[in-house]
């Protein structure tokens, strides 16, 4: 297993699992276009030539948003989005982030799980949030 940045050859499989695991995912063109941002930053996991797991956030000044964070339905609860969740805060806080945010659904409780085991406390709450209406917890980790 592998821990390193995206790669455009990537694309293919990061569009595969973003649909696999959202009911909304980022499109092909949105996930191509992180490619063209020098605020943003993707790793991924990848095993046996596959990508396993993912995540992408965008960096500016002294504050990060976590965008995306996906595993693969096969390697779940495995450690891997620790993994993704662990080289993310890592890379922001070399990039001397003081504070990373992030969204999540309220109905995603795995997802909240791995957010809190990582630091992250929730913020507030955004009504209707996502494109079906469902609220969204916004969390923050001060990293100081």
């Amino acid at each position: 297993m592998s821990l390193r940045a995206w790669k455009l050859n990537d694309l293919d499989e990061i569009v595969s699992i973003e649909a696999e695991c959202f009911s909304d995912p980022w499109t092909r063109r949105m996930l191509a276009d992180s490619f063209l941002s020098d605020r943003f930053v993707g790793v991924l996991l990848e095993e046996d030539g596959n990508v396993t797991a993912y995540g992408g956030m965008s960096i500016t000044l002294d504050e990060a948003e976590i965008e995306l964070v996906a595993v693969s339905e096969m390697y779940r609860r495995c450690g891997r989005g620790t993994q993704i969740m662990e080289e993310l805060l890592r890379i922001a806080k070399k990039r001397k982030v003081k504070k990373v945010f992030l969204e999540v659904r309220v109905s995603n409780s795995p997802a909240q799980i791995l957010y809190l085991k990582s630091g992250f406390r929730g913020l507030h709450c955004r009504t209707r949030y996502y494109p079906d209406g469902e609220d969204a917890v916004v969390m923050v980790k001060e990293l100081g």
